[in-house]
């Protein structure tokens, strides 16, 4: 069963508040927490992650980092697919390097290629197996879907900066000066 994005309705806040749920980079502390609703075969998705590397190499403890998993199987047929190899990879403590090296590969990204990167990673390669076909994740996937839709997600990447939807560039400048507004 596929699953699109749908058409979202939403206020421009953040519909979920981030919990212990959610996968957090950095410290729950910290005056800024950006949420990423993104998506592994998203171009515009991957770009955005090397501004992101960069805003949080900047900014350092002053801003946090989360990523729900926003498939949008209606135009990458394998999304939902990585994002539950993501899950998986979560599930054996191995989120964030999974996700780097997704988004530094996204060329590759055929099951073949995630029991590949799940090597690299250090994960258990047959878990990860069983895991993808039992869809152990596929709930926790969904569950982020749908918490992007409440909050008005229709299209990846979209940004929420301390609950807020962010609207502007996704580009260094930009985003730092929306970080520089929140602090």
């Amino acid at each position: 069963m596929t699953h699109d994005a749908g058409t979202a309705q939403g206020t421009g806040r953040l519909s979920a508040p981030v919990t212990d749920r959610d996968h957090l980079l950095g410290s729950p502390e910290a005056p800024v927490t950006i949420v990423e609703y993104g998506d592994y075969e998203c171009a515009t998705c991957g770009r955005a992650y090397w501004v992101l590397k960069d805003l949080l190499g900047e900014f350092g403890d002053d801003v946090a980092f989360v990523f729900r998993n926003f498939p949008r199987v209606d135009v990458h047929p394998r999304a939902e697919t990585v994002a539950e190899a993501l899950e998986a990879a979560a599930g054996q403590g191995r989120f964030w390097e999974m996700h780097d090296w997704f988004y530094e590969h996204q060329h590759e990204l055929e099951l073949i290629d995630l029991e590949e990167h799940a090597g690299v990673v250090g994960l258990d390669v047959e878990r990860l197996r069983n895991d993808l076909r039992d869809r152990t994740y596929r709930d926790r996937v969904l569950a982020d879907l749908e918490t992007g839709r409440a909050s008005g997600v229709g299209s990846t990447p979209t940004f929420f900066i301390n609950g807020s939807r962010y609207d502007g560039a996704v580009d260094l400048v930009s985003m730092t000066e929306a970080i520089k507004s929140a602090l």
